[in-house]
């Protein structure tokens, strides 16, 4: 396990960002395995700005991102299709048929899961794969509960979570409760995985996803048996005193 210390927010995306440009560069087919939410965008944004700058190119990169909500559409805006198409895929040379995501509208959810598995083992795996980390300890939607669930699958999403992603909703009863997540197989798969964390609200469960009990009742914790953990973090969330 390696973890990067942040300043603040700004510099754990710049630190992240960086990362990924040197991925990609080394190998320009990469796989990157993709995540959403608000921690990813100061990332995303300076990962378009080197595209522009003409430092990197997309064309032969492929992505599989982590998840998306069961039932709404690609062109809803609260879709993680819309969040990828707007905070990134729009704005660089990736080949959009290189882009994926899990479908959530579909009438089978377990055919799609088995399919979007399928789909990761015929692109030779992930490269590197790109996680944020819930307030309950999830990485994906991969709640916490009684087992890690390998397989991609749909989950029910926890009230915490819910709550948490009530933000960037109308109403929290507008929130999905359903979600198809890729599973713990293929995270932990990954060649490379890069947990990015920040905020003081994520201090907490960050020191237990990283030093205590391995358990699905905190499903990040599974990270410390991967081989090639990268953690940036800023000081708000590592809280130096604890770590």
């Amino acid at each position: 396990m390696k973890i990067i210390r942040a300043k603040d927010y700004k510099e754990m995306s710049g630190k992240a960002a960086d990362i990924i440009s040197a991925q990609v560069i080394q190998k320009s087919d990469s796989v990157l395995g993709l995540a959403t939410g608000s921690t990813m965008l100061g990332l995303y944004e300076i990962l378009i700005s080197y595209y522009r700058n003409g430092d990197l190119d997309f064309s032969k990169v492929k992505t599989v991102n982590l998840d998306e909500y069961l039932g709404l559409h690609p062109s809803n805006p609260q879709s993680y299709r819309y969040y990828m198409d707007q905070n990134l895929f729009d704005h660089i040379n990736i080949l959009p048929e290189n882009t994926h995501l899990p479908s959530g509208m579909v009438d089978d959810a377990e055919e799609e899961c088995a399919a979007y598995d399928a789909l990761i083992e015929s692109l030779g795996g992930v490269d590197l794969q790109l996680l944020g980390l819930g307030l309950d300890g999830h990485i994906g939607f991969n709640e916490p509960g009684e087992a890690f669930i390998k397989e991609s699958h749909c989950i029910m999403l926890d009230e915490s979570t819910i709550k948490a992603n009530s933000r960037f909703f109308d109403y929290e009863d507008d929130v999905p409760r359903h979600a198809l997540t890729m599973g713990i197989g293929p995270i932990m798969n990954a060649k490379t995985v890069l947990l990015c964390v920040n905020g003081k609200t994520k201090a907490s469960i960050l020191k237990q996803v990283l030093f205590g009990p391995i358990t699905p009742k905190v499903p990040g914790s599974i990270l410390q048996l991967h081989p090639h953990l990268t953690v940036v973090a800023d000081e708000e969330a590592l809280l130096i005193d604890k770590f």
